[in-house]
């Protein structure tokens, strides 16, 4: 990852020599996940020497975080001990977020050059001379932030954007024991929300889509994923239920590749998105036509969507699945003009796609909440049921992209119930709550339960009907 270097004037007499020899430096010209930077980033050796310092899990940290978000923030974050601070807060005592790290540095630096003082600087002109902390000092950067915060809303963002920049810079001063803040709280309003994209919307997507962004779309539409957690998604997650043919595809997500890593969860990939990713994955067994990638050995630590400009299989990144959706997005035509900064469809909103159709199809709310990795009151409980219960959940709302084209036994006997004003996802949700311990017995057997199930509604709804048809024809 790092290799020295070292640069001289040209050899001169001693008695000549005007300069001394500058530092050795040390390049970092990869990120410790391996990806090359497109320029290599100098460390000085007080820089270095804080990396060797931090010991291995924090100096990762630091230098992960910021190579994923902007890697020219790691020598303003080596530089000052106040933002190390910051960083060992981030890392021991919280979530271990890289994007908070790397929004913080960012925005710390914003704010930094804007006074036109290191943070460190302003760190020590807050203490006197025997350590303590200088009351007029820290009264001056309330004053600073509140001045930026003037700044910040000019510019045009969104209240909870100020918000969250202005909760960088007190984290910061917080941190090295300096009480700077605001007079008054301020308003975190979202100012530009998102929706959910409607099944037609998202079929126009998969017509457009190359084999890669089909597995990409219809995995978060199915399974409800953040983009975060879908690119940190490998091979051994899918592999049991995929090799044996079970659809829903069960997929348990731990904890460590969530947002938040408060808790682990499982979710489900239904039959769109599983004939999806097993035609992908043999695709890549047998390399890309043009040749560009070649032929790989699927593991179990393999990625399960791969960076396609890399010929050594690496993990697609955040970054790379928004541009697929996106771009995706403009060439279907559904990019509406932009609400303040951003636009109403976004990666995110694929996944209130999960939420809103479930919660339509008569899901309980608790089980949505569990299946999208939400830590929820009832957490435990719905987790305990086990993972067959919440597959018969999950498969008997019926939650697909694209409509059904051919018509079986179910879909018949669906298109009754739905004449008689009754909704059949309900009733199977309902049938598959009933039963817990229920094992999900293969696409035959369950097939057969929500036939049963359909057909005993059916029956139940005919014979109200006919008993209030023999009422009504009785004298009075």
């Amino acid at each position: 990852m790092a290799q020295r270097s070292s640069r001289s004037a040209a050899p001169t007499p001693a008695s000549e020599s005007t300069s001394p020899t500058p530092p050795t430096l040390t390049l970092l010209t990869k990120s410790p996940a391996g990806k090359a930077f497109k320029k290599p980033i100098a460390l000085t050796p007080a820089q270095a020497g804080t990396v060797d310092r931090l010991g291995k899990g924090l100096s990762s940290y630091i230098l992960e975080s910021l190579s994923a978000f902007m890697p020219s923030l790691i020598p303003f974050a080596l530089d000052n001990e106040s933002i190390v601070s910051m960083a060992k807060y981030l890392y021991r005592y919280k979530t271990q977020s890289r994007g908070t790290l790397g929004y913080y540095c960012y925005y710390l630096r914003r704010f930094t050059h804007w006074t036109g003082k290191g943070p460190d600087q302003m760190m020590s002109e807050c203490r006197s001379l025997n350590g303590d902390i200088d009351q007029a000092a820290a009264r001056r950067i309330s004053n600073l932030m509140e001045e930026y915060l003037g700044i910040l809303q000019d510019e045009g963002l969104s209240p909870k954007t100020v918000a969250t920049i202005i909760g960088a810079i007190k984290t910061l001063f917080s941190l090295n024991g300096v009480k700077a803040d605001l007079p008054y709280p301020l308003p975190q309003r979202v100012v530009c929300k998102d929706r959910a994209p409607t099944p037609e919307e998202l079929s126009r997507l998969l017509d457009l889509a190359d084999l890669r962004g089909k597995v990409v779309v219809s995995t978060l539409a199915l399974g409800g994923f953040r983009e975060g957690t879908l690119v940190r998604l490998k091979y051994r997650h899918v592999k049991d239920d995929l090799e044996k043919g079970i659809v829903p595809l069960h997929i348990h997500v731990e904890a460590e590749i969530t947002k938040g890593k408060y808790c682990d969860y499982d979710t489900f990939l239904g039959r769109e998105a599983v004939d999806y990713l097993r035609l992908y994955l043999e695709e890549r067994r047998r390399g890309s036509p043009c040749g560009k990638i070649p032929p790989e050995t699927i593991t179990d630590e393999s990625p399960l969507i791969r960076n396609e400009r890399s010929r050594t299989p690496e993990p697609i990144s955040e970054n790379c699945v928004y541009k697929a959706v996106h771009d995706l997005y403009a060439r279907a035509g559904l990019l509406k003009p932009k609400v303040g900064k951003r636009y109403d469809l976004r990666v995110h909103s694929i996944r209130k796609f999960f939420r809103t159709q479930l919660t339509a199809l008569g899901v309980p709310t608790d089980y949505i909440e569990y299946m999208m990795g939400h830590r929820i009151s009832t957490y435990n409980d719905v987790q305990m049921k086990g993972i067959e219960f919440l597959r018969n959940v999950y498969a008997a709302s019926g939650l697909s992209i694209r409509p059904k084209t051919q018509l079986g036994r179910i879909d018949v006997l669906k298109e009754i119930i739905r004449a008689w004003g009754m909704n059949p996802e309900q009733i199977l949700t309902k049938e598959a709550l009933s039963q817990p311990h229920r094992v999900c017995a293969g696409p035959a057997g369950d097939e057969e339960d929500q036939v049963k199930a359909l057909s005993s509604a059916l029956k139940e709804m005919m014979r109200r009907e006919l008993l209030n048809a023999t009422d009504h024809s009785r004298p009075a």
